[in-house]
């Protein structure tokens, strides 16, 4: 009789084949095994035997008890693609368990270390097709009213979001067509999102952020049947746009800054608004100060100078990064009694991944012998570790 690998959790390796975009007949191949095989495998019909348990790690670079771990289960709750109708079913598919291992990290993380509780306002929005402009409007000023934001510009959105609660993560999507993705995990009841790091700028990047935050404002309660239809979606993505740019640009701030309606005008506003002379055109005519004739002219006159391929200050604005899951980590490796291989035991996902999703230094979890900076962080719990009480360290 074959060996078998008892504790096997066939839904572990679908997350990962996914996770790297790979089919079944492509996996099968690289671990030298039939396409059945592997669907039996992920059925749970069969078991892989230890020797292709290994050749199945090395492939889809995740250790080998990755696939002996409980499934982490987010909830239901709908995820929401930034340009999804635009991006094929594998990407969607790949990226959605990138995300899903960014919430296994922060769920993980929070045995530890205490984050800051979710504060995202609960509005009143019902049935989100009857929402008109004025209500996003509305919306945009609620959320800053309550987060205490006032008119001027954000400095650091992502900064913003964590302070929330939102746990944020930035990876290569390898899908040009989708910028983020945002989730209200059921497992810790938190929200999360997942930024595309490819070939961005900061303004773009800020965007993405602020429209996956109108998403998890606007649309907590929609059926994620929703996402299914398209009139549905496409309504859904025009209200988190049109969030995004009241949230960056509130109206009476930004115009109060805005000297008048020109291009010249938006590239002297930019490094301080942060937003793309592109958004701050369609933010002016949201708010009716041009109509929809003048912002196609502009647009085009826009082109004409190049800015269509990249705008001034795109490489001088820096990208902004998550600092939540890098500095819970940190502080786990200085004060909280974690080696890094005891870190990686209990994580059970890869360190380049671990590295990626966290926003740590490339190699930092892989090359032991590095030394580990305390930056400012997150407080540890003055709870105990499951395994080893001794080591813990109260803040």
């Amino acid at each position: 009789m074959a060996a078998r690998t008892p504790g096997f959790q066939a839904l572990q390796l679908t997350r990962a084949r996914l996770a790297r975009g790979l089919t079944r007949i492509a996996l099968g191949e690289a671990v030298q095994r039939s396409a059945p095989t592997v669907s039996k495998w992920e059925s749970g019909q069969q078991t892989p035997d230890p020797a292709a348990l290994a050749r199945l790690a090395e492939v889809l670079r995740v250790p080998w008890d990755y696939f002996l771990d409980t499934p982490f289960e987010p909830g239901s709750r709908p995820r929401f693609f930034r340009s999804m109708a635009n991006a094929t079913k594998r990407a969607r598919e790949r990226i959605e368990q990138h995300l899903t291992w960014l919430q296994r990290l922060g769920h993980d993380l929070q045995t530890w270390v205490d984050l800051p509780a979710p504060n995202l306002p609960e509005l009143d929005i019902g049935d989100f097709r009857l929402l008109r402009g004025c209500d996003l409007e509305e919306a945009a000023f609620r959320v800053r009213e309550h987060w205490g934001l006032g008119r001027a510009p954000i400095p650091d959105m992502l900064l913003v979001l964590e302070n929330a609660g939102i746990v944020c993560g930035r990876c290569s999507f390898g899908a040009p067509s989708i910028d983020g993705v945002s989730h209200w995990s059921h497992a810790d009841d938190r929200p999360y999102v997942l930024i595309s790091s490819d070939k961005r700028t900061a303004v773009r990047s800020r965007f993405d952020a602020a429209h996956e935050l109108g998403h998890l404002v606007l649309h907590r309660h929609v059926d994620p049947h929703a996402l299914a239809h398209r009139d549905e979606f496409k309504e859904l993505e025009n209200q988190a746009h049109r969030f995004a740019g009241a949230f960056l640009m509130p109206a009476d701030g930004f115009t109060g800054e805005l000297p008048e309606v020109s291009l010249e005008a938006f590239r002297v506003l930019k490094p301080r608004w942060k937003t793309s002379i592109g958004a701050m055109i369609y933010r002016c005519k949201d708010l009716g100060l041009i109509t929809e004739v003048h912002a196609g002219r502009m647009f085009k006159s826009s082109s004409a100078r190049g800015w269509a391929r990249g705008e001034p200050e795109d490489e001088v604005l820096p990208i902004e990064q998550p600092r939540l899951m890098e500095r819970s980590i940190r502080l786990l490796l200085t004060q909280g009694g974690f080696s890094v291989d005891r870190l990686l035991a209990q994580l059970r996902l890869a360190h380049a991944d671990i590295e990626a999703l966290a926003g740590l230094p490339a190699g930092m979890l892989s090359n032991r012998g590095a030394h580990i900076t305390l930056l400012p962080t997150p407080r540890l719990k003055t709870a105990t570790l499951r395994d080893t009480p001794a080591e813990v360290i109260p803040f």
